[in-house]
């Protein structure tokens, strides 16, 4: 049965994409950039709902008010797809996602996200791709965009951990914005490379903001990596 719900929820995802990432590719140019944000926002909500109707998994969240309509970084773990079309749905509309480029190049639902602006990574380009970030983050931040970022760059499974990249804690140290750390337990119930989704509740926890003026780096990086995977142990 779960199985079932599984690939009921995958068919009504495939056509989400399809009509609100085309709708978005057609027209998202001339729109305003609030109007594609909110677009992309509801292809996220429309998603939550389908895997609350057809799976059964729905969420809890705590400390959403503590994330300001701009001007902040997120720095959020990674488990799974979820919070890839959670974040985009919960989160004020103006986000700048950092992603990896290849995702652009995905009918339709790339297509779409250039609409919304996000900043391309070249994942292998190392320092020039931390650079990239900086720069067009800080450009991105004065537009009073919120700054999303995974800082473990990959997918972790639930309990294994990984280093935690200095991108998005460069970018606070540079532009002096504060940093809102994520926690959620997502990887518990959609799994990496499953297409199983198992029914229950995902608890998301945001974190008090983490200033970041006058600060470096790598003592950003440690409050970050030291917050998400402290509530991880809690919420796992």
């Amino acid at each position: 049965m779960i199985l079932l719900r599984s690939l009921l929820y995958l068919v009504s995802l495939v056509l989400t994409t399809l009509i609100l990432a085309g709708l978005l590719s057609i027209v998202g140019w001339v729109l305003p950039y609030r109007q594609r944000c909110r677009i992309a926002n509801a292809w996220g909500a429309v998603n939550l709902w389908c895997l609350k109707y057809f799976c059964g998994l729905g969420y809890q969240i705590e400390g959403l008010e503590k994330v300001p309509e701009s001007g902040a970084i997120v720095l959020a773990k990674h488990q799974s797809a979820w919070e890839t079309m959670a974040l985009r749905a919960l989160l004020p509309p103006e986000q700048a996602w950092v992603l990896k480029r290849e995702l652009m190049w995905v009918p339709f639902f790339g297509w779409a996200a250039a609409t919304v602006q996000p900043i391309a990574i070249n994942r292998k380009a190392g320092s020039k791709a931390a650079r990239q970030v900086i720069e067009t983050g800080i450009v991105r931040l004065q537009q009073r965009r919120l700054v999303v970022i995974f800082p473990e760059g990959t997918r972790v499974a639930p309990g294994e951990r990984r280093r935690y990249g200095l991108g998005g804690a460069l970018l606070a140290e540079k532009s002096g914005v504060p940093v809102i750390p994520i926690a959620h337990n997502a990887g518990s119930f959609w799994r990496r490379r499953d297409i199983r989704k198992y029914p229950g509740v995902i608890k998301v926890v945001v974190g008090d903001p983490i200033p970041s003026a006058g600060r470096k780096a790598a003592d950003i990086n440690r409050d970050v990596e030291s917050w998400i995977e402290n509530t991880m142990s809690q919420i796992q």
